[in-house]
């Protein structure tokens, strides 16, 4: 009588990890060391928050990892759905949604409660990297028009509850594909040139438009008042400037070497506000040093990097362009985390992935680094077969 025997845990599990990218897999184990390394440094004497953020990140690998086993051929069947569903939630935020702070972002389903704008960072460029896949081959200018709409839909409402952050990073998300798929530069330039002129009449007009009781118009009072502390936080430094300075002191107190693992004073005598969250790295930044954030922006630009270069091997126009959508809106959150932090972008609530506390932050993240490995996976499978 023959006996079978039965392979170790380790084999069986095998076909999960199989020709996932490993590039990127290694980038992301040293930002995934660094972001729990440096959770436990700042947030040790704050309650849950590194057993809860450890939790996120077994929940967010395990996301990771089942996302990554889906065809990527097949995540273009996903997108209108994705899209269509978020948009629903998004109205009914509008409609019924939970308002804290002055802010309706929050969706109650009985069970749970939601923020559907997260789901719109992924399912806008999925959709707009369907639309192009659609229209590949015979792009007129009408269909950038289309795109454009279907882009401005999400944002309008989500800047609507007001989540200026949020609607920033999904209108960058989209614009990555829309540039990729062929957005002639004749059409940029005038756009950033706009922007720039802007940026600069607003540095030279902030004496006078900054005063109280001047109404912008286009932007809200707390809005108005982020801008405004931005330009010049020394105006209330232990008020609305508040953030800015300490995140500054923090980040200029460390040095080249940093105070030291758990030593961080401005950290831990509760200086830094949201220093687990939104002000994460300006703690990090307080007891690593200078040593410490190249190593974390070394780790981020390698995931950046390896993103790209799967984006560019990738078989399909789709692919290709959820992919490169996907790896910039990395570089948004970090480019936009730190801006803000070092006082050169407005304070929006813009988490530091791998290193920021939360979990609908996490989940998503997971969500993303799935969708980019499978879409490594078929690109190595691809080229195997030929």
């Amino acid at each position: 009588m023959s006996v079978i025997a039965r392979p170790p845990l380790w084999r069986r599990l095998r076909p999960l990890w199989q020709h996932l990218d490993v590039p990127l897999l290694l980038a992301i184990a040293w930002l995934t060391a660094w972001g729990l390394l440096a959770m436990y440094s700042v947030g040790f004497d704050h309650g849950t928050r590194f057993v809860d953020h450890a939790r996120n990140f077994v929940l967010g690998a395990g996301v990771m990892l089942v996302v990554a086993q889906f065809p990527s051929s097949k995540l273009a069947k996903l997108a209108l759905p994705l899209y269509s569903i978020g948009l629903v939630l998004l109205l009914a935020t509008a409609l019924f949604g939970l308002t804290k702070k002055g802010a309706t972002r929050w969706l109650n389903l009985g069970v749970i409660v939601i923020q559907p704008s997260e789901l719109l960072k992924i399912a806008t460029p999925l959709m707009l990297a369907w639309w192009f896949q659609l229209r590949e081959g015979q792009l007129k200018l009408l269909d950038f028009v289309a795109a454009f709409v279907l882009l401005a839909i999400p944002v309008g409402l989500v800047a609507k509850q007001p989540d200026l952050g949020t609607a920033l990073l999904i209108l960058f998300a989209g614009l990555y594909v829309i540039y990729f798929a062929g957005l002639s530069w004749k059409l940029i330039v005038p756009v950033v040139s706009a922007v720039a002129i802007g940026i600069g009449a607003l540095v030279w007009a902030e004496p006078t438009i900054c005063q109280d009781g001047v109404d912008w118009k286009v932007l809200r009072e707390y809005q108005k008042t982020r801008v405004c502390t931005l330009l010049d936080p020394h105006k209330d430094p232990l008020g609305k400037g508040f953030h800015i300075l300490q995140g500054e002191i923090a980040i200029g107190s460390g040095g080249v070497t940093g105070k030291g693992f758990m030593r961080g004073t401005q950290t831990h005598l509760e200086f830094i506000p949201e220093r687990t969250t939104d002000f994460v790295f300006a703690a990090f930044a307080e007891e690593f040093g200078l040593l410490g954030a190249l190593a974390l922006l070394v780790g981020f630009s390698a995931l950046i990097l390896r993103g790209l270069s799967i984006a560019g091997a990738a078989p399909t126009l789709f692919e290709r362009l959820l992919a490169g959508a996907i790896t910039l809106s990395f570089f948004s959150y970090v480019f936009v985390n730190l801006g803000m932090v070092i006082g050169l972008l407005p304070v929006v609530g813009v988490p530091l992935p791998f290193v920021s506390y939360g979990g609908t932050a996490m989940v998503m993240l997971g969500l993303s680094l799935g969708l980019l490995l499978a879409i490594g996976r078929s690109g190595r499978q691809g080229r195997h077969r030929t």
